[in-house]
């Protein structure tokens, strides 16, 4: 029989409002509830299966100028590098070699790939990997430019909407981007066909307990197939390095591990079926940071298979986790890490359950 608690968080979740879950956040009596239900809740659909992807960060090149992000494009100083197609295409066969059948292609909002030449690597990609996933992480195209990523065969797409609340997005972004424009594109996402994929930061630059209310209340209503959370992480070349200094920027997020973790396990009983990345951002935050997501209910983590030599060019935020059980070349570190902890590597596609 469930407790009182458990009663509580079940029927918050199951019509859940941003008052209720603000009051689940700011009180610790439920946290770790709410995070063994949330593991409870994978394993029911998932079983203890963590699927690997195999992530390919094409470019750090980006036309934007993101103010938390180490390649906006008023960074001098970021290393700049773009991968060929068939640069891309070894990285694949070298995924496919080690067991991957799903190819993330991660990279700033760079012009170089048009959808001709993006269509022309998916179509590429298809043909050598039969019956293998592809997911783009490619930042804001219009509605056609989807549809025909989506017609060349990729699968799945990632588009963090970082925050849901209007006045704190305008806070992190310049004018010229807009949460209103990123809802369209995650809206289309989701019309033309993908498996699509939202999140947020956690503990950002002017972050309150309600935003994130907020960006849990936004997932219940765009319903993707795929969320990704993760911890804000300074770059020491952003207008935020310095932020945890700053009285200006505070934020209400005191623990970023523990409420990362605790978003992540909001989100697994919000969106049951939803597959969930133990992100790098985590294991970067905290060497139990993966571990600790993977209990709260997440099931997916995205081993680095970018070639080695570009790896320290794309940092989104300092100290970036790259190597060890972050890279694809450390499949039995993973296995052993994964094994220790009661969970099962799966290499397969892994697709969203519905």
């Amino acid at each position: 029989m469930r407790s009182t608690r458990e009663q509580t968080i079940q029927r918050i979740v199951q019509m859940p409002t941003r008052e209720a879950l603000l009051g689940l956040i700011r009180d610790e009596e439920y946290h770790d509830d709410i995070k063994r239900l949330a593991g409870e809740t994978r394993d029911r659909i998932y079983g203890h299966r963590v699927y690997l992807r195999g992530l390919i960060e094409i470019s750090s090149y980006c036309k934007n100028n993101c103010y938390y992000c180490g390649i906006r494009s008023a960074n001098r100083n970021a290393l700049r590098y773009r991968l060929t197609p068939e640069q891309i295409l070894d990285c694949c066969r070298t995924g496919a070699s080690l067991g991957f059948s799903t190819f993330v292609l991660q990279g700033g909002e760079d012009p170089w790939y048009t959808d001709r030449r993006l269509c022309e690597i998916i179509r590429s990609i298809k043909a050598e990997h039969p019956g293998c996933a592809v997911t783009l992480s490619l930042g804001e195209r219009s509605r056609e430019s989807y549809r025909l990523l989506y017609e060349a065969g990729a699968d799945r797409y990632l588009l963090r909407h970082e925050t849901a609340t209007p006045g704190h997005y305008a806070r992190l972004h310049p004018p010229e981007l807009s949460l209103e424009h990123r809802m369209r594109c995650l809206a289309a996402l989701k019309e033309i066909g993908f498996q699509t994929g939202a999140g947020f930061m956690v503990g950002s630059p002017c972050q309150t307990l309600e935003h994130l209310a907020a960006d849990l209340i936004y997932l219940t209503e765009l319903n993707p197939q795929m969320v990704g959370i993760g911890p804000f992480l300074p770059h020491h070349e952003s207008p935020f390095a310095d932020f945890a200094s700053d009285p200006s920027m505070a934020t209400e997020v005191q623990d970023p591990l523990s409420m990362t973790v605790l978003m992540v396990a909001l989100a697994r009983l919000l969106l049951p079926h939803a597959l969930i990345p133990a992100t790098t951002a985590l294991a970067t935050l905290s060497t139990e940071g993966r571990e600790k997501a993977l209990d709260a209910g997440a099931n997916v983590i995205m081993p680095n298979l970018s070639p080695e030599d570009v790896r320290g060019a794309y940092l989104l935020y300092d100290n970036k986790a790259s190597f060890g059980t972050e890279a694809a070349e450390s499949l039995e570190k993973n296995r052993l890490a994964l094994e220790k902890s009661g969970y099962i590597m799966d290499m397969s596609r892994g697709d969203y359950i519905g």
